[in-house]
């Protein structure tokens, strides 16, 4: 698969597939004419690094954690890094949990507010 084919399947730039390469996070192969040819796993493999950016890890910490990913082999040291990490993730969701709420909470509000306020006259 060509980096644009990729690209477009996995919602990311051309850019970003170049940086992933030189990260060490995506592999491809270089045509004769020095293009470069993905492997079919390579869409699956960019979203994954997506999600875990967007979770706040590292390009670092995901190049140590994508061995792990795709073997199931990890160190004790690895193992709890994870823990962390989703110990942190964990965190993030209670409090966009709470933040949620409490916007539910000002929508009821307002809405409650328009219902309560006087409707203007119609004129006839």
């Amino acid at each position: 698969m060509r980096i644009g084919e990729v690209a477009e399947r996995s919602g990311v730039s051309v850019r970003a597939l170049r940086y992933y390469e030189e990260q060490g996070l995506l592999y491809a192969e270089r045509s004769t004419s020095g293009q470069r040819r993905y492997d079919g796993t390579a869409v699956d493999r960019v979203r994954l690094i997506q999600q875990l950016y967007a979770a706040g890890l590292s390009s670092r910490d995901i190049l140590e954690l994508l061995p792990c990913v795709y073997t199931g082999i990890a160190t004790p040291d690895m193992i709890a890094r994870l823990g962390v990490e989703r110990d942190r993730i964990d965190r993030q969701l209670r409090g966009l949990t709470e933040t949620r709420d409490r916007l539910d909470s000002v929508i009821r509000t307002a809405y409650q507010h328009l219902d309560q306020a006087p409707k203007p006259e119609s004129r006839a």
